[in-house]
């Protein structure tokens, strides 16, 4: 079955990000097309990254983060938007991946007080360095509107609809990357 990692990205002590990403798998739970899995980069207390790009991890903290990552075919990032970016604690787990992420897909679940928007913007141009094929829908969440005190997740109506949409393309994107990885297509201008 297809795997879906549900990805955190921010460490804070009190951060929203893990309520999120725990409601993101309750809504994709109930679809039966693929196996979904909570990752919480906190979990893996990473160092901030010092290898040479692309290289191997070079602690033991960041092989178990790759080796988790390279499980998965797809990855739903829930991205917390710091000062009009992605956190820096998420940068550094990222620059820990790359052929982990390879022609796989990726879509967004994000919140902020623009919804994340422009932390997703910027994730965007990350992943496809990555070689990561990310889908246009996303389900954005405002800290004004679907959070209880900024702090306990309580979607709107619309940012609970968005996330379904955003699923679709993610699991078909996903298969089709998984043909890619398989070598089923012929590179462009290659003879068939």
């Amino acid at each position: 079955m297809t795997s879906i990692a549900i990805v955190t990205s921010s460490v804070r002590p009190n951060r929203v990000g893990l309520d999120v990403a725990n409601w993101v798998k309750s809504v994709a739970n109930q679809r039966g097309d693929a196996a979904y899995e909570v990752v919480d980069i906190a979990d893996f207390n990473l160092p901030l990254w010092d290898g040479a790009p692309g290289a191997e991890a070079p602690n033991e903290e960041g092989r178990a983060f790759t080796a988790k990552m390279a499980e998965f075919d797809g990855y739903v990032f829930v991205v917390a938007e710091y000062n009009h970016s992605i956190t820096g604690a998420f940068k550094n787990a990222l620059d820990y991946l790359q052929p982990e992420l390879h022609n796989k897909a990726a879509g967004f679940v994000s919140y902020g007080s623009a919804m994340g928007a422009r932390a997703v913007e910027h994730l965007r141009n990350i992943l496809s360095e990555a070689q990561v094929a990310h889908v246009r829908n996303a389900a954005l969440l405002s800290l004004f509107t679907d959070f209880e005190n900024f702090s306990v997740v309580k979607p709107s109506e619309p940012a609970a609809a968005s996330v379904p949409p955003m699923l679709d393309q993610l699991i078909v994107w996903t298969k089709a990357m998984e043909a890619v990885r398989a070598g089923q297509f012929a590179p462009v201008g290659a003879a068939v």
